[in-house]
């Protein structure tokens, strides 16, 4: 293994809906309630000097500030150019009225004249202060609103227009939610991000947003085996113990993520797994380099699906509801999840 660099040319890219390619990878930045921010931004520093150039942040992940620090560093250091890099952020729930505060914000926090892609975090608004104890009894939760919705989009269409941002795109939507406001967009959506990994495929959304020109982004590719086990239920699966990506392992000699990571590159979508430990960010973006899943492989991981969603608590604290058959949908029924 290279420990010094990986070469950009071997990186495989995907294309979103302008033609414009991206890396098929990122770094994900969400663990500072773990790590600590300090930590994150270290391993951002240290992924981009590596050969990581899509970055995935967030304003409610509260370590914007401390990368925009090391992206800065990075870039007067001559390690990369602003324009070689991809940088995500959200637009948080409490902020969908006020999308242009928040997203210049996040700007002046990562020290960047532009993102080059805006997601708004959930479809729901709600106005607990990040950081605090999660209520799931939020009086100020609302259930989806197509109208609120689209006010927020029109917002983010705005950045677009004023060249704050390159790209905007949803999060943590549901086919009904997109049927309803896809056709109201005035600029559509080049991506779509959602919680993906083999043991929970989401194939239906998958399809649905690959057909509507939007590139999936999956987070938690690698399960989440280090979440509290406050979270976690009696039907949570690993990614990394089922059996075809076990097999896998043993076959390809590596360690079980880098298969969830293979498996997820070679799906079609972008996976954005976070680590501040450099030997597993390197070992993340160099297996999708080298050594290929077979289509055995693949099948026999697509047969895994589980349909185990793992983000499942903040579902409530977003919508309001008090139990999964409380979940509204867009026309007002409650429907579930989905």
């Amino acid at each position: 293994m290279n420990t010094e660099r990986i070469d950009q040319d071997k990186i495989p890219k995907k294309t979103l809906s302008s033609g414009e390619k991206i890396p098929s990878i990122g770094l994900g930045t969400f663990g500072s309630d773990k790590y600590g921010a300090a930590e994150v931004a270290k391993a951002v520093y240290g992924a981009v000097k590596f050969g990581y150039r899509l970055i995935d942040c967030a304003q409610v992940y509260q370590n914007e500030a401390q990368i925009g620090e090391v992206l800065e560093q990075l870039m007067r250091e001559k390690v990369v150019k602003r324009e070689e890099l991809f940088i995500i952020s959200k637009v948080w729930n409490d902020m969908h009225d006020k999308v242009h505060i928040a997203c210049r914000q996040s700007l002046k926090d990562l020290r960047l004249d532009y993102l080059d892609l805006y997601l708004v975090h959930w479809p729901f608004r709600n106005y607990h202060a990040p950081g605090c104890d999660v209520n799931y009894r939020n009086p100020d939760a609302k259930p989806f609103s197509v109208d609120e919705y689209m006010e927020t989009w029109r917002q983010c269409e705005e950045l677009v227009e004023k060249g704050l941002v390159r790209y905007i795109g949803m999060s943590n939507m549901t086919i009904p939610k997109l049927e309803a406001v896809l056709p109201l967009c005035r600029i559509k959506p080049a991506v779509l991000e959602m919680e993906l990994h083999p043991s929970f495929q989401q194939p239906e959304l998958f399809d649905y947003a690959v057909s509507h020109n939007m590139l999936p982004i999956g987070y938690c590719p690698l399960g989440s085996p280090s979440r509290p086990e406050r979270d976690r239920t009696k039907d949570d699966v690993v990614d990394m113990e089922l059996p075809a990506v076990v097999n896998a392992a043993r076959a390809h000699g590596v360690h079980p993520a880098a298969i969830c990571l293979k498996w997820a590159v070679q799906r079609g979508q972008v996976p954005i797994p976070f680590s501040v430990k450099e030997h597993q960010y390197k070992s993340n973006l160099t297996c999708i380099t080298e050594d290929p899943l077979t289509e055995e492989e693949m099948e026999a991981i697509r047969l895994e699906d589980r349909n185990c969603r793992l983000i499942k608590g903040q579902v409530f604290l977003w919508n309001g509801a008090k139990g999964w058959e409380d979940l509204w949908d867009v026309d007002g029924k409650i429907t579930g999840w989905d």
